[in-house]
């Protein structure tokens, strides 16, 4: 397909107005048709199901938050709102969804709590909250002085509930029950102060995952044992130079689907820092840092094609959008200045 739909989401305390979608036209190289396509609160993160028939976000309701689920129509773009499930308090962080549309896994970072609901696969209706963590515990960083819980994703074998707990300095494994109930089985823990925020498995070899932290800026590479949904570290590496002093704080993590290349954001470095990964032991060396064109990349995504990567600027109310060359992971600017409000992640 020469043109891929994408879609944004973002906080609505400026002048966004909820989810966003845009048109990437893969032949000339570029970012088209930008437009609200659902109405909403602070659709901070999204996720689509196996089928991409289904969208869920984020969402916040006056003084409730929790998750909204929408249909996708393939042929506008538009979202049509199916349901939503929202409680008292802070909305979710994360939502992810398992491979058979069956649970919907959220995480609150202001609550410390993990959440599996169960939905419809036909209807994309989220039913009945299934199952609830709560973590307990801190950090050395005052910033850590609860859990917040930042992500959650199944492991690629579908037998855990791999959580990670930047409050804490953990990685969580949990056991999913059919029925949504999630028991943890093992924890993990990070080195004190790291901030530990979102995960990403290897595509071809899921004994290996890399854990993107927030407070130390670093990239861990860990190796997953699936019998019992234990981690164990096995490299440490910096995101930003040695001497960059100034506040930063890392964000998201992708790795190409050939498993060759592992790219990590910085927010106030503004910097995507792209890794290669040694096929023999899974552990990483620094290909190159490239600038984000904007303020606070909270979030990039790689394209369906892997030959282009499109990040958010979550301050400077941008997107940038790169050529990424599959044999050396380079990334080239071919666009910015793509104004969209507050973005903060993007899905195709």
């Amino acid at each position: 397909m020469s043109k891929l739909t994408g879609y944004i989401g973002t906080y609505t305390n400026g002048e966004s107005e909820g989810i966003y979608s845009f048109e990437l036209d893969t032949v000339k190289g570029r970012i088209e048709d930008i437009k609200v396509v659902a109405k909403l609160d602070n659709p901070t993160y999204l996720c689509f199901s196996e089928d991409h028939e289904h969208l869920y976000s984020v969402i916040k309701e006056g003084e409730f938050g929790g998750i909204a689920a929408f249909s996708v129509d393939h042929s506008s773009g538009q979202l049509q709102r199916i349901n939503a499930k929202v409680s008292a308090g802070s909305p979710p962080c994360h939502v992810s969804i398992d491979k058979e549309e069956k649970l919907v896994f959220t995480t609150n970072y202001h609550k410390g709590t993990v959440e599996s609901y169960i939905v419809n696969s036909e209807s994309g209706e989220i039913k009945d909250l299934a199952g609830v963590a709560h973590h307990e515990g801190h950090g050395p960083d005052p910033r850590q002085e609860k859990a917040h819980t930042h992500f959650a994703g199944m492991t690629p074998d579908g037998k855990h509930l791999a959580v990670v707990e930047l409050g804490c300095d953990l990685i969580i494994t949990y056991s999913v029950a059919d029925n949504g109930e999630l028991t943890a089985m093992n924890r993990m823990e990070t080195a004190p102060g790291s901030g530990p925020r979102h995960l990403a498995f290897h595509p071809k070899d899921p004994s290996m995952a890399y854990v993107m932290t927030e407070f130390s800026s670093e990239v861990i590479v860990l190796t997953y044992d699936d019998s019992n949904g234990s981690f164990r570290v096995k490299q440490t590496i910096k995101t930003i130079p040695e001497d960059f002093i100034e506040n930063n704080q890392g964000s998201a993590i992708h790795v190409s689907s050939d498993g060759r290349f592992v790219y990590a954001g910085n927010r106030g470095h503004n910097s995507i820092a792209i890794f290669k990964v040694d096929e023999e032991t899974g552990k990483i060396s620094l290909v190159d840092r490239v600038s984000t064109e904007g303020d606070w990349p909270r979030d990039f995504v790689i394209d369906p094609t892997e030959a282009f990567i499109v990040a958010t600027n979550q301050n400077s109310s941008n997107l940038t959008l790169y050529s990424r060359n599959s044999e050396t992971g380079m990334l080239e600017l071919l666009q910015k200045d793509i104004k969209v409000p507050n973005p903060v992640c993007v899905k195709f």
